[in-house]
């Protein structure tokens, strides 16, 4: 039997972030200098990182807050990465708890990856943002509603068994 060589097989960039909710539902949303759309606070993950540490790493350096990043809502397979560097991508949303106001106060953008921040009404993501990441969210927001975790892959919920 020929051994199995480590460093072949699927390879993708892993990414994460954090869901953050105001009182009324308004999702916290970073304006990030090198895109054209909103997107929630996180970023890639380092090596030797994990998502969850990455997307608590990403809120302090664009946002200058500590975050209590939470439990994971979202995982989303994408086979072929849509921001136009190739190659598969696995992308996670964790709950970053509610964004008080006492939170909120203590926002300060970092200037160079993210040049602001905005709060959107979730009916209101798809004209804001890539409609990737808006479905992305609309699933965060119901899986952190039902308790639950929700898997995607190319941005669709996957609900039926692998037969």
């Amino acid at each position: 039997m020929k051994p199995v060589d480590p460093t072949s097989g699927v390879r993708p960039r892993v990414a994460a972030g954090a869901l953050f909710q105001d009182v009324d539902e308004r999702v916290l949303m970073v304006v990030p200098s090198i895109r054209g759309y909103v997107d929630l606070p996180g970023g890639m993950v380092e090596p030797g990182e994990s998502p969850r540490a990455a997307a608590g790493r990403e809120v302090r350096q664009e946002l200058g807050f500590e975050p209590s990043i939470g439990r994971l809502l979202v995982a989303d397979w994408w086979l072929d990465s849509p921001d136009g560097v190739g190659g598969p991508k696995l992308l996670f949303v964790f709950d970053g708890g509610p964004l008080t106001p006492e939170l909120s106060s203590r926002i300060t953008v970092d200037g160079a990856e993210v040049t602001g921040y905005t709060l959107c009404a979730p009916n209101d993501l798809a004209a804001v943002t890539v409609p990737r990441l808006a479905n992305r969210i609309f699933h965060a927001i119901a899986a952190r509603r039902t308790s639950s975790i929700r898997y995607l892959e190319d941005g669709c919920l996957v609900e039926a068994p692998v037969v």
